[in-house]
């Protein structure tokens, strides 16, 4: 039976020494979802996707994936598909040897749409992977990865070092994939131009904690901005960060209400990440001045 969560993390936490990456993080993804992962550097989102794949441990707490613990066996591992940062490939391998070892390696390998993929990117199966462009490089990591015909596809900024026409390009085939495998996906990046383009569920990671996590239209709809005093700002609501006179809000009375509140908009996704992740910057220099203090 197909369990209706692909990630369900409870109170889950990951030291290194004395730095905690991650701390206490709830976090329930359903199937059938593009999810965008964001944050600023360091904020844990490789952590929590390094967890997911099962390639650390996390120091406490629970993590499973499409229902159960992250690699916890061989047929666990094939389905899910994992492209890093880096999107690792062998340079001294041809296009052609990297196929053949995905097939060697993943028992559900589809030869036909892996052959498939790298001709609709123009990759000779000849040519040495240390040869290709970084953009072709992503391609055929992303080509691999999904002839697997894995459940879940996790990105871990794969297109961060590509220029835009290869950025482009990438994103044209994730969100082609995803519709080809009926695959959910969870995509972590830094730009929000990425997220806005193909996700439609969001994750906010911000100083080791989940932030917000929502269906991107649904968190769009309960936040909105008050242009003008904090002070206007409706009773009952969130006040998720306000600066030079704009105040994000979360809640139902947020809703526009041109009598109660004139200047209350809508806000952007942009608006509404940059929120969470300036209070969550502000409650961190606030606890480091409260320890100075202290000292």
């Amino acid at each position: 039976m197909r369990t209706p969560l692909v990630l369900h993390a409870e109170r889950l936490t990951k030291r290194y020494g004395r730095r905690t990456a991650l701390t206490d993080c709830d976090l329930k993804i359903p199937r059938g979802r593009v999810v965008g992962l964001v944050g600023p550097n360091g904020a844990g989102k490789s952590t929590l996707l390094q967890l997911a794949c099962g390639l650390i441990a996390p120091t406490s707490g629970t993590l499973s994936v499409l229902g159960s613990r992250p690699a916890a066996n061989a047929a666990h591992l094939a389905r899910v598909g994992f492209v890093a940062q880096d999107t690792p490939v062998y340079a001294s391998f041809s296009v052609a040897d990297h196929l053949k070892m995905g097939a060697w390696l993943n028992p559900s390998w589809d030869a036909a749409l892996a052959k498939r993929r790298i001709a609709e990117v123009g990759l000779d199966p000849a040519q040495k992977a240390g040869r290709l462009s970084g953009g072709q490089r992503a391609q055929l990591a992303m080509a691999i990865a999904a002839a697997k015909r894995p459940e879940l596809l996790i990105f871990d900024e794969p297109a961060a070092a590509l220029d835009p026409l290869a950025r482009k390009g990438f994103m044209r085939s994730l969100v082609e994939f995803v519709g080809e495998l009926g695959a959910s996906a969870v995509l972590s990046s830094h730009l929000l131009s990425d997220v806005e383009q193909v996700c439609d569920y969001l994750v906010v990671l911000c100083d080791s904690r989940i932030q917000v996590a929502g269906p991107v239209p649904d968190l769009l709809a309960s936040h909105h901005r008050i242009v003008g005093d904090p002070a206007r700002t409706p009773a009952g609501v969130e006040v998720i960060w306000a600066e030079h006179g704009h105040t994000v809000v979360r809640g139902e009375a947020a809703a526009p209400d041109r009598t109660a509140a004139p200047d209350t908009e809508p806000v952007t996704l942009e608006e509404l990440v940059l929120a969470y992740m300036s209070r969550a910057a502000g409650t961190v220099a606030a606890s480091r001045g409260d320890a100075a203090v202290s000292r």
